[in-house]
């Protein structure tokens, strides 16, 4: 099981990113996959979940500002992000149990985790 993030950048207040994880190793098209984050001194953070039907869920304080997606025939999954903010400065992750479902809080020792890509938002 591999998982490999990419798409991180320095942007500035205001702007806007798209994030990919490559998954390969498994079954893409029935797991679920999850994005999450991690700023320095902070816990990890769930930000979004894709199921295998399509079907996403976000924490509340990205509604509105971060869509996430799935293409089964290139076995990514996508986080795109916009209105980005310092706080949102963090080292994001993407994630799978494998099956269709996620668990929170999200845990490093539970399921499989990419090796993180760094969005920093300059004000």
């Amino acid at each position: 099981v591999q998982l490999v993030e990419s798409g991180g950048a320095l942007v500035q207040d205001g702007g806007s990113l798209t994030l990919s994880c490559v998954a390969s190793g498994f079954t893409f098209t029935t797991a679920a996959f999850a994005w999450t984050r991690q700023a320095p001194g902070k816990e990890l953070e769930w930000l979004s979940t894709v199921y295998a039907d399509g079907r996403t869920d976000y924490v509340d304080s990205m509604k509105g500002r971060c869509t996430i997606s799935r293409n089964n025939a290139k076995n990514q999954v996508y986080l795109q992000m916009s209105n980005l903010k310092p706080e949102d400065t963090a080292l994001y992750y993407c994630a799978t149990l494998l099956g269709d479902w996620w668990h929170l809080p999200p845990r490093f020792d539970r399921g499989y985790w990419g090796q993180g890509t760094q969005v920093t938002v300059s004000s």
